[in-house]
This record gives structure tokens, C-alpha cells and sequence, in this order.
């Protein structure tokens, strides 16, 4: 058993926020993501938020720290776009094994400096968890409508670069590889591949959690599986904890988390977006808001890990955190 499952029996563990939203409140330009290792790279960087491990790491690491002041358990890398397959946008594929060991480094850095400034603070209570994000290319879906049968990519392709992202992550020193925001499964299970194949090859095993992503009111993954298909064909990877993340908002949520409530054998994550977007693509729902809708999941016995994505903030990390604390975790075996 993982130190993080023994925790999960006993308490419901908050996962940090997001941290596009964070970097946006910076207001960085192109120079900011250039710094002056790139200052002369021939393609426009600007967006490219993993590179920031890199050329901001101070800006980083700031984030990390925050959501560990309001309350987090779990802090998550940098790295949601951080392997070859998504870099390459940017002409950056070769930088991909570097941009993740600097981001675990940032969240390193982070969680140290929280438990200098907060003593009392116990260092096995503070996860730091490689986020693997699913790729800008899918296996599951052609992007030629004239041809539906073609495939930008293939699946050692992907399970290669995943390879490559896991062997940083676990190389700089994260504890748990959440592979998250999953809208092609299979995407998800050349991950898992690379994941258990980087364990047989290094003689080492990490705890790996599962989030899928819900994308519409039918209840499917973008690639058009069912919430109750997609837990069964990721039990495989014997994951501590399978669960949805973006997308959706708390309340369009609420179904999808009790169904797999009631469906898996290991834990439970739930981290919705900060509600819907509005017509500038903004985010709206206050942390209390955030917060009052993960607690009623709580309650209800549904969850073990809690947290947020997009448009949610320190904010709402620590309304949540307050929510959920004196409410005991979902019951699962180990």
C-alpha cells in the first residue's frame, strides 16, 4: 500500500486548483516566456505556460506555494503539454525531458519552502503529483473528416513520448503520476503503458491516479465512451484513484461523480472547473459556490479527493479545504 492511500482511508485529500488561471493573473507578454535563454527563438512562445518552468520559475513556484497555503494535499507540475508530441507546436520536442524536471523542481521548491515557513506542517501529508495531460493529437479520432479511418499519430508514438515526460517526472522526484483530463482513452492507456513499462525498466513503482473528462450532457468522453466503459477499461491500470476533472462545472458534475461513486473499487477524485465559462470565457462561480457543491458530494459519500481546474483559484482551494475537513472520506478498499 502507497503512504498516500493509507491518508486517503482516513481523510479526504484536497488537489490544487489550476494553473493556467494563475499564470493569466501575471498578465505575462512574449518576453516573460522567452526570457533570455530564447530570446531569439525563431516561433512565437507565448502560451507556452510548461516553458514558464523554465524561464519563470519564480512565477511557479509562487502558484505551487499559494495553493499549499490554502490548504492543498496535492500539488500538481507544470506539465500538461509537457512531452514532444504537444511541444513540437513550438519547434520545443527536444526540450521536453528538461521542462519537466524544471517543473518538478518549481513545485520542490514549493513544497519546501511551506514546510520551513510552517513547521507543523507534516512533510508526508504534501503530494506532488506529474500531471500528464492528454496530447493535442488522439488515437481514437481522425482529424480529416474526409477520411475517417486516418490517424495523426500512432500509439508507440504516444506511449514514447508519455516514456519520455514519466522518466523526468519521476527522475526530479514527484510522488504520484496523475494522468488527467482524459478525452480519448486510449491516449490514456498509452500512458499507463509507458507508466508501467518505465516501472518494469527502472524497478521502481509510483501511485498512479485517473481523471477523465465528461464533455457534454450525454455523459461521454469526446471520443464516445460512456462514464461506466470508461472505468472498466481503465482498471488495468490499478490505479489509487479514478475520477473527472474539467470541462464541466460543479452541478453538470454531480451526476458523473456519484455514478463512479458507486462503480469504482479504489478512491474517488472530483476537481470540476469553477462552473461554466461566460461569453468572454471567463470563469464566474464564486469559492463559495465551488465549495458548497464539493461538500455536498462529501457528504454524500462519494469522494476522497477534492479540488478544482480551470477558473478556479487559491480562493477557492481554501473554501474548499474548509468544506470538506471535518467530513470523513468515501469508504474503498485497498
Amino acid at each position: 500500500m502507497f503512504k498516500i492511500q493509507q491518508l486517503l482511508q482516513r481523510q479526504i485529500l484536497v488537489l490544487d486548483g489550476a494553473m493556467g488561471t494563475m499564470i493569466q493573473r501575471y498578465k505575462l507578454e512574449e518576453t516573460d516566456y522567452r526570457g533570455s535563454r530564447f530570446k531569439e527563438w525563431h516561433k512565437d512562445i507565448k502560451g507556452n505556460n510548461d516553458l514558464l518552468s523554465i524561464t519563470r520559475p519564480d512565477i511557479i513556484t509562487d502558484i505551487h506555494y499559494q495553493y499549499l497555503e490554502a490548504g492543498a494535499h496535492i500539488i500538481e507540475t507544470n506539465t500538461f503539454n509537457a512531452q514532444r508530441v504537444s511541444m513540437a507546436d513550438y519547434d520545443m520536442q527536444e526540450l521536453a525531458h528538461e521542462i519537466n524536471l524544471a517543473a518538478v523542481q518549481c513545485a520542490v521548491t514549493a513544497r519546501k519552502r511551506f514546510l520551513e515557513q510552517h513547521p507543523g506542517s507534516a512533510p508526508d501529508t504534501i503530494f506532488i503529483a506529474g500531471a500528464i495531460g492528454p496530447m493535442n493529437k488522439t488515437l481514437s479520432l481522425s482529424p480529416d473528416v474526409n477520411n475517417p479511418g486516418y490517424r495523426a499519430i500512432t500509439f508507440d508514438e504516444v506511449a514514447e513520448a508519455y516514456y519520455e515526460q514519466i522518466d523526468a517526472l519521476v527522475k526530479g522526484g514527484v510522488d504520484i503520476l496523475l494522468i488527467e483530463t482524459i478525452f480519448d482513452t486510449l491516449n490514456a492507456k498509452a500512458a499507463v503503458f509507458a507508466a508501467r513499462k518505465y516501472f518494469e525498466d527502472h524497478q521502481t513503482e509510483l501511485p498512479i491516479m485517473i481523471s477523465g473528462t465528461i464533455t457534454d450532457a450525454s455523459g461521454r468522453t469526446l471520443s464516445g465512451q460512456v462514464l461506466e466503459a470508461f472505468y472498466i477499461s481503465m482498471e488495468h491500470a490499478r490505479p489509487i484513484s479514478i475520477g473527472f476533472n474539467c470541462a464541466l462545472g460543479g452541478i453538470e458534475m454531480k451526476p458523473h461523480i456519484q455514478e463512479i461513486s458507486d462503480l469504482a473499487t479504489c478512491a474517488v477524485s472530483a476537481y470540476p472547473n469553477a462552473g461554466l465559462p461566460n461569453a468572454l470565457g471567463a470563469y464566474d462561480e464564486t469559492p463559495e459556490i465551488t465549495a458548497g457543491l464539493i461538500k455536498e458530494w462529501a457528504e454524500k459519500g462519494w469522494v476522497n479527493i477534492v479540488g478544482g481546474c480551470c477558473g478556479t483559484t487559491p480562493d477557492h482551494i481554501r473554501s474548499i479545504a474548509a468544506a470538506v475537513k471535518a467530513i470523513p472520506p468515501r469508504p474503498f478498499h485497498v
